[in-house]
């Protein structure tokens, strides 16, 4: 008990399509298992088809299902087939469209690559989503995501009141098990969101890439716990 950590950094790995990836993510120790419902994306799935994958999980392994302008009828489809569901709206969403919806979800903020990630006020997006349970940081790329870029995580006050990052942000774009301890042992996040960083290919997760992520987000917390 005394080597238990302290600090605990949840994981969700996103754009899952195929069973025997959502039982690996599942054994490595994944918290959150996102499905992709927005059909332009390569790591698109049918709300039927998430629903399907979504019922391999076990309890306390929560699903997560992600919309980019979604139209309301296609965001109550994803609810009916996977009922328990956070939803995470991606696109250009405003804060009552997330909250038409009357569910828990996370709401991306897209954080331009580079410099110009500074320019991004995301302590008034915060307050904006004020009604998100969370605000996942993503590198604002074409495609909503899964482009494997980060953005800087330098460029804002991960302390400030306003933006709770060790309770309410989820830190993602980019990462992968090389890089995941520096951004955790930077931003202190409540958790961490991978797709592209464990992949074979757009959609096809790669087992032993998962495992090394889960494996890196508890050395970062290991190293957390040790620093106070």
């Amino acid at each position: 008990m005394q080597n238990m950590p302290i600090h605990r950094t949840r994981i969700k790995i996103c754009g899952l399509t195929r069973e025997d990836d959502v039982d690996a993510a599942v054994h490595a120790g994944a918290d959150a298992i996102g499905f992709v419902l927005y059909p332009s994306s390569p790591r698109a799935v049918t709300p039927a088809r998430a629903g399907e994958l979504a019922r391999r999980l076990p309890a306390f392994v929560t699903p997560v299902l992600l919309f980019v302008n979604a139209t309301r009828d296609h965001v109550d489809q994803g609810c009916s087939e996977v009922p328990n569901a956070l939803l995470q709206f991606h696109g250009d969403e405003s804060p009552e469209t997330c909250k038409a919806a009357a569910r828990p979800y996370l709401r991306a903020a897209r954080i331009p690559p580079g410099p110009a990630g500074a320019g991004f006020d995301l302590l008034k997006y915060a307050l904006q989503h004020s009604d998100a349970q969370a605000i996942l940081l993503d590198a604002h790329v074409e495609g909503y995501g899964g482009g494997g870029q980060t953005f800087d995580w330098t460029a804002f006050p991960w302390s400030h009141p306003h933006l709770s990052a060790s309770s309410r942000l989820v830190l993602s774009g980019g990462l992968t098990p090389a890089n995941v301890i520096d951004g955790i042992t930077l931003v202190r996040p409540w958790a961490v969101d991978v797709s592209s960083g464990v992949e074979m290919s757009k959609g096809i997760k790669d087992r032993t890439k998962m495992f090394a992520f889960v494996a890196a987000v508890r050395a970062a917390d290991a190293l957390i716990d040790r620093s106070g």
